[in-house]
């Protein structure tokens, strides 16, 4: 069983940043990926980000695409996503998600992932 947590969510102002952080348990990740989604209230949950465990592999959704920085920290079994140049559009639950699909193509579904933490709040204010 995976279990993942996140946290380092929080109140900031537009163009301000913020570090989350998703610490993973239960099983060894060579092989999966690793996603952050989010959603707002009243919309669907969006893909952020992903990253291959092994780190030689990121993706992002275009929208934080050079603001956002996804990495992982083999050692802490911890995957962080810097967020940087905040907007208010970014407010969101974020949540982080464990695939064990190979192919990244299937990471943006939220179907192809098989555990999800509970969420961690991200509001910018403008």
């Amino acid at each position: 069983q995976v279990h993942l947590v996140e946290s380092g969510g929080g109140l900031v102002q537009a163009g301000g940043s913020l570090r989350l952080s998703c610490a993973a348990s239960g099983r060894t990740f060579s092989r999966y990926g690793i996603g952050w989604f989010r959603q707002a209230p009243g919309k669907e949950r969006q893909f952020v980000a992903a990253i291959r465990w092994s780190g030689d592999s990121t993706y992002y959704e275009d929208s934080v695409k050079g603001r956002f920085t996804i990495s992982r920290d083999a050692a802490k079994n911890t995957v962080y996503l810097q967020m940087n140049s905040l907007k208010p559009e970014d407010t969101a639950v974020y949540y982080c998600a464990l695939t064990t699909a190979q192919a990244m193509g299937v990471w943006i579904n939220q179907y192809a992932y098989d555990y999800w933490g509970q969420g961690t709040q991200v509001t910018v204010s403008s």
